[in-house]
């Protein structure tokens, strides 16, 4: 691989190709930038983050909403040869100092909502950005220069345990990343993408920042995560991968909006029994969605109840689960969207490996695993095997096909009085999946004579929903086993909102955290 194989030479590559081309833009095409203007304010603001001191292999602090400038600055340290990462707009002033002190990072981008949060010897509004002034920097040498094996970006982990860890992802992850996914999914030229979570998460900056570099994808920015699926008739989308609570709203809201006649197509699609006419009634709601030019719909991050996936493909729209980590740059496993297997994260994509160990942990290894932790060479060490393989922490089953179930963390499996292993994760799905009302559930049961449960409401639930949430536990108990069913649960009048004490900024639950701060809570559960 040489530096023409860089991510700095796939972006080069699509702006000479694309030139005209819009690249990135606002809702509505309020704001848009051609591949050419995004090449030449990259070259601008490089020069501009070199006159301040940024050189190859130095650290840079993002701290921004999704917006084109977040694009153009993380691009244009890309071609010194810096690291850029990102910051989540959740964190508190005390992880913002974490970061910044572990990184290093002298220089900071910010959006003024944000910049007392952030201390460093430059911190840069993006309101300034065009105020920065160029030094003498020979921009083509400058990411020619740039190697393969050079760090692209850090990812902090969530720190659902300690303090977050930073994943070195490089060029080579990257682009082996791209062709990877490429393989599978098939990705449109040119097509278009909403960027909506945030970019500190390696998914985001996959989907909507480094992948477009390479396929030339239309960039529509979103700044508010909540308002995605609003955005769908402006964009289009060709390609659209979230988290499954995004598909469990969409999912409740098709199904209270559905006249008796998509009812029925929908019962029949659950069915397998189209009728004539259904293909017509599901094109009109694929258009009034804005998902008419969808070629390929994924979803990961998290467990997604198979009844939610099981919807889409009924109203016609073949939602696959994909799986992969930080620490392999968010690949491993995906559905092919002609074989989508429905409770799968799909095979191995072509180029990675995966084994189980003894204990049903999965173990990886290819060209899309981080070279290590920066900074900590011991913990590095012990997430590898011996033999050079990554331990993920997952525990995995595969199927006579091939195709990977993903069955629970390592660390989150509930081993109940009995000695009964259970996973927590695939009970709170079932108990989200039985109700719109249930925004967050956490099952606890580990040591304990039987599994009680943590229930949160979507803040627009109503008054009195008591009795829907008791029959929600009890259709989901329906489909589990009897050692796993929540026999008592507490509903809690509170808002747990990402990045705060119970959620991850991506909505993964911080277990440990939410046992200290309700264990008065859980034992009354107990009592």
């Amino acid at each position: 691989m040489s530096s023409e194989e860089t991510v700095c030479a796939a972006f080069q590559a699509t702006v000479a190709a694309r030139g005209d081309a819009v690249a990135l833009r606002t809702r509505g095409g309020e704001r848009e930038l051609t591949w050419r203007e995004y090449g030449a304010e990259v070259r601008r603001v490089a020069a501009g983050l070199h006159a301040l001191g940024l050189r190859r292999g130095d650290t840079l602090a993002i701290m921004l909403t999704n917006r084109p400038e977040f694009h153009v600055v993380d691009s244009a340290a890309m071609h010194l040869g810096a690291v850029p990462f990102s910051i989540y707009n959740t964190s508190s002033p005390e992880q913002v100092e974490f970061l910044m002190r572990d990184s290093g990072a002298r220089i900071a981008v910010v959006e003024e909502a944000f910049r007392d949060r952030v201390e460093a010897e430059h911190v840069i509004a993006v309101e300034a950005l065009g105020e920065l002034e160029g030094g003498d920097v020979d921009f083509d040498a400058a990411w020619r220069a740039v190697e393969p094996d050079d760090p692209l970006t850090l990812i902090y982990t969530s720190g659902t345990t300690g303090d977050p860890k930073a994943v070195q992802l490089t060029h080579r992850n990257m682009r082996f990343t791209m062709d990877a996914y490429d393989a599978v999914l098939h990705f449109p030229d040119g097509g278009d993408v909403v960027s909506y979570l945030p970019m500190a998460h390696i998914a985001e900056r996959n989907c909507s920042h480094y992948f477009p570099m390479r396929f030339g994808f239309r960039v529509t920015c979103c700044p508010d995560a909540r308002e995605v699926v609003s955005y769908f008739p402006d964009v289009r989308p060709a390609w659209f991968f979230a988290v499954p609570r995004i598909f469990e709203k969409l999912k409740a809201a098709i199904e209270a909006g559905a006249d008796e006649r998509l009812r029925g197509v929908i019962e029949r699609g659950l069915a397998g029994s189209r009728s004539e006419g259904d293909e017509a009634v599901l094109a009109g709601l694929h258009e009034k969605l804005g998902l008419d030019r969808i070629q390929a719909l994924n979803v990961g991050a998290a467990p997604t109840p198979p009844e939610v996936i099981e919807f889409f493909h009924a109203i016609g729209l073949p939602l696959g689960e994909l799986w992969g980590m930080s620490e392999t740059t968010a690949i491993g496993a995906c559905n092919p969207p002609e074989r989508v297997k429905i409770g799968t994260v799909g095979p191995p994509v072509p180029g990675v490996e995966i084994r189980l160990a003894d204990d049903g942990e999965i173990e990886l290894r290819g060209e899309c695993v981080t070279p290590g932790y920066r900074g900590k060479p011991e913990m590095t060490r012990e997430t590898f095997t011996g033999d050079g393989w990554l331990r993920t922490g997952d525990i995995g089953a595969f199927d006579d096909d091939g195709y990977l179930s993903i069955v629970d963390r390592k660390k989150e499996l509930i081993i109940n009085a009995a000695g009964k292993n259970m996973s927590p994760a695939n009970i709170e799905g079932r108990l989200k999946a039985a109700s719109p009302l249930i925004g967050s559930a956490v099952v606890i049961g580990d040591r304990r004579p039987y599994n009680v449960a943590l229930i949160v409401l979507e803040p627009d639930a109503g008054a009195s929903p008591e009795e829907a949430v008791a029959a929600a536990v009890e259709e989901a108990n329906a489909r589990l086993s009897s050692v796993e069913q929540v026999k008592r649960f507490k509903i809690l009048d509170a808002e747990w909102e990402p990045g705060g004490d119970e959620l991850t900024p991506t909505m993964k639950l911080k277990r440990k955290p939410i046992a200290e701060k309700y264990a008065a809570e859980i034992e009354a559960l107990y009592a």
